[in-house]
């Protein structure tokens, strides 16, 4: 069983910065493929990055540029640095983590972006 625990969530205005974390437990972490997804009202949940153990990663064609995904296996987190940030991408951002096939989920940290 893997937990995952999301922080740095906010409101911010437009064209600020924010930065999330998400914490793993776990003894495997650096083999975790880790992501980020968000889910805004009315909206499926969709991918915003995502990072494998080997350091590859992928963004959202809507957050290419503006958000960077990294990861500190010392310290068993993911971060997700989001600059430049509008209110479109007001939403809950979760974040994942699979492992041999199985996928785990944080709780959610809402983000929220003022005009």
């Amino acid at each position: 069983q893997v937990q995952l625990v999301e922080s740095g969530g906010g409101v911010v205005q437009s064209g600020g910065s924010l930065r999330l974390s998400c914490a793993a437990s776990g003894s495997f972490f650096s083999m975790y493929v880790m992501g980020w997804y968000r889910q805004a009202p009315g909206k499926q949940r969709e991918l915003v990055a995502g990072m494998t153990s080997g350091g590859s990663t992928n963004y959202a064609d809507s957050v290419k540029g503006r958000f960077t995904i990294s990861r500190d296996n010392a310290k068993n987190t993911v971060y997700l640095q989001m600059n430049n940030l509008k209110p479109e991408d007001t939403a809950v951002y979760y974040c994942n983590s699979q492992l041999f096939g199985v996928d785990y989920w944080g709780q959610g940290t809402q983000v929220t972006v003022s005009s």
